[in-house]
């Protein structure tokens, strides 16, 4: 971990938007914390996931993680799964030379929000924290003046969109924000099906591309459902509601 390049953290509680850097790059490391500062975030660099597992045990939260995949020691994924298992829900983007879907995929499932080459842009890298950090995080406050969403039922499934909630059955489903608006678009539209590019817009922004070759981005949304289906089937065996249309799309499937 590189000391002099921390913040003390008194300073990090009134941080509105704080990111860490994880690379064991010292060029790249350093090229994207002073991209990150010029562009006005608080953002701190570490070398290791050790270091930085180490500094968010006694951290205040931050707003978003900027992981490597490959470093020595202790792998991206690796320090993805111990903060999911800490507890640590913190938003965390891949930055990767890794092209391969199947780490893509890897990190979706992972519990990661976004895997972006490092060869984009750092325009296109900062589009995908603003869309993060800065989309609907939890119920609007009451100077907002915006009424409050009325429950959404459909059969046993119940959403609460004011506050990212989702029940099957009558149990939470520990859905993401992310996933969330996913299964409220599907359930939106019951019954019909939901083109793979319209879910992948949902996530990421409209004109925005990941993945290999033009169609790249339908890997991005097959991950994105595969652990969504996990997370009904975690409390219900059975669930079977979201149902795939091989090259268009999905749909989530209304009672005989």
């Amino acid at each position: 971990m590189e000391a002099d390049l921390l913040t003390p953290l008194d300073e990090i509680e009134t941080a509105s938007q704080h990111v860490l850097v994880v690379d064991d790059d010292p060029f790249f490391r350093e090229s994207l914390q002073q991209n990150l500062i010029d562009a006005g975030y608080e953002a701190l660099a570490f070398d290791s996931g050790a270091a930085v597992l180490s500094f968010l045990a006694e951290a205040p939260p931050v707003d978003l993680i900027l992981l490597d995949w490959r470093m020595p020691g202790m792998t991206g994924i690796e320090v993805l799964k111990q903060l999911r298992e800490g507890g640590v829900e913190t938003p965390v983007i891949f930055l990767t030379a890794l092209s391969d879907q199947m780490y893509e995929e890897a990190a979706l499932i992972g519990g990661a929000v976004d895997f972006i080459e490092k060869s984009r842009s750092f325009t296109i890298l900062k589009r995908r924290m603003d869309l993060i950090m800065n989309g609907p995080k939890g119920p609007p406050g009451p100077a907002e003046g915006k009424p409050s969403a009325a429950t959404v039922t459909l059969g046993a499934l119940d959403l609460q969109p004011d506050f990212g909630r989702a029940s099957w059955k009558g149990n939470e489903v520990n859905l993401t924000l992310t996933e969330f608006r996913i299964v409220e678009r599907l359930v939106r539209r019951a019954g019909k099906d939901v083109r793979y590019r319209e879910i992948y817009d949902l996530v990421h922004g409209q004109g925005f591309v990941a993945g290999i070759g033009e169609q790249g981005y339908r890997a991005n949304v097959r991950a994105f459902i595969k652990r969504i289906r996990s997370k009904f089937r975690d409390v219900d065996r059975g669930f079977d509601r979201i149902e795939n249309y091989p090259g268009f799309g999905y749909r989530w499937r209304l009672d005989a």
